[in-house]
């Protein structure tokens, strides 16, 4: 005589056997559609959470060397509304909200609840995709480089998206919970209709747009980075460096820059500027420290963002020695955009064409030869690694400054209030 029991039991733990059904529940609870949102939503967090934990601490990321594209990315001012709030931290706070809203959405939970967990969800992944959308454009058209993390958490993002837009439009009240008459005979009817879907994800790309207007109005602050030596740094003389302004300038404030430096190539425009509204009593010594190993013993690793950085300035320098006149020309030549919204750094063997150019052969063979080209890069690539390393970088004095200037207005404000420069 056999015996039929309840229940067929197939897995023991410890002394006690599961039943077959609950195992079977469990795997209707939990469909692979739903581990892989909750796989994309746990590694989307983990992303958003270690940019932002970046961005409130500072310090290197692995694969974003300084100066490199990804460097760029997370130090441009579109890693945070206004210098105050960073974007992260607001990806961590959206997704944190969908692994919340995944625990709500199994066939156990009653239908009114389920369908403001997907309705949740599908206003966050709107917001995702729609951010994912902003952000690569401003990577590629806007700040010049791609940071790996980033991409990484907006490809996250728009992959939950069509995961969550598909399921939620395939998701069905359970009729015994919501119809009075019998189950058997009732139709199932969805969860959320299309349009109204629809209508939620638009909301999410509506929030998106917010943070973008946000980002664009709101101005961020002008100092990325600044601090005070508190050993005595090399001293540069004026008469004997590349200078915007006069060598006999009162106030003489060491620029350290990379000729591949896309910030240095925004800030060199608004040296001038600056020089004319201190009155001709404000000078920058030039100094190039290339984020290069080659060089810079202070780089750890290089990336192909800066690569023949140390000959391009050995280039420059070597113009400054060949015909101190014949320079601002060559620095216009390299930091001015030829076609296209975006400037893209010369190669070294069109600068130094163009220095030929500007000073002939042979006078350029001499200046490449001259020991001082060398002995100026090693005394500026000292300061910079003695004072974080990062370029652009404005010292005077002991004090130095890592600036995130969007207009010469920034620039006046970082002398005047970080570095202490007088104005007459």
């Amino acid at each position: 005589m056999k015996c039929r029991g309840a229940f067929r039991f197939t897995a023991e733990k410890g002394s006690k056997l599961i039943p077959y059904e609950n195992m079977t529940r469990v795997r209707r609870s939990w469909p692979w559609w739903r581990w892989v949102l909750t796989g994309l939503s746990v590694l989307a967090l983990g992303l958003s959470a270690f940019l932002c934990w970046h961005y409130l601490t500072g310090g290197s990321v692995i694969g974003c060397s300084a100066g490199g594209p990804c460097e760029q990315v997370l130090s441009s001012r579109w890693s945070a509304i206004g210098g105050v709030v960073p974007v992260s931290g607001l990806a961590m706070g959206a997704y944190m909200a969908m692994l919340a809203a995944i625990l709500f959405i199994g066939p156990a939970t009653q239908a009114p609840v389920r369908r403001l967990a997907w309705c949740a969800m599908l206003v966050v992944v709107g917001a995702a995709a729609g951010s994912a959308v902003w952000f690569t454009i401003l990577q590629k058209w806007v700040i010049g480089g791609f940071c790996p993390y980033c991409m990484a958490a907006h490809i996250t993002g728009l992959l939950l998206a069509v995961f969550v837009i598909w399921r939620a439009l395939m998701e069905f009240d359970d009729v015994t919970d919501t119809a009075p008459t019998n189950p058997a005979t009732a139709a199932p009817r969805r969860l959320i209709g299309r349009v109204p879907a629809i209508g939620l994800v638009l909301v999410g790309l509506a929030l998106a747009g917010f943070v973008a207007v946000c980002q664009i109005v709101i101005a961020p602050q002008s100092v990325y980075d600044d601090g005070e030596s508190l050993d005595t740094l090399p001293a540069i003389d004026p008469h004997t460096v590349p200078l915007v302004g006069s060598p006999d300038a009162p106030y003489v404030v060491t620029l350290l820059f990379d000729y591949r430096c896309t910030h240095c190539q925004h800030m060199h425009f608004m040296l001038d500027e600056a020089v004319r509204r201190y009155g001709g009593t404000l000078a920058f010594a030039l100094c190039p420290a290339p984020l290069d190993s080659q060089c810079n013993p202070y780089v750890l690793e290089d990336t192909g963002g800066v690569n023949d950085s140390c000959d391009l300035a050995r280039v420059a320098l070597a113009v400054w020695v060949a015909d101190r006149e014949a320079f601002p020309a060559f620095e216009l030549y390299i930091f001015s955009v030829d076609s296209g919204d975006r400037w893209h750094p010369r190669s070294l063997d069109a600068a130094r064409a163009k220095a030929v150019e500007l000073v002939g052969q042979e006078k350029f063979d001499a200046a490449w030869a001259d020991p001082w080209i060398d002995q100026h890069l090693q005394t500026s690539v000292r300061i910079s690694g003695e004072t974080g390393g990062a370029v652009p970088k404005l010292v005077y004095g002991s004090r130095w400054v890592t600036p995130q200037l969007y207009s010469a207005d920034d620039l006046v404000w970082i002398l005047k209030n970080s570095l202490a420069v007088p104005m007459p």
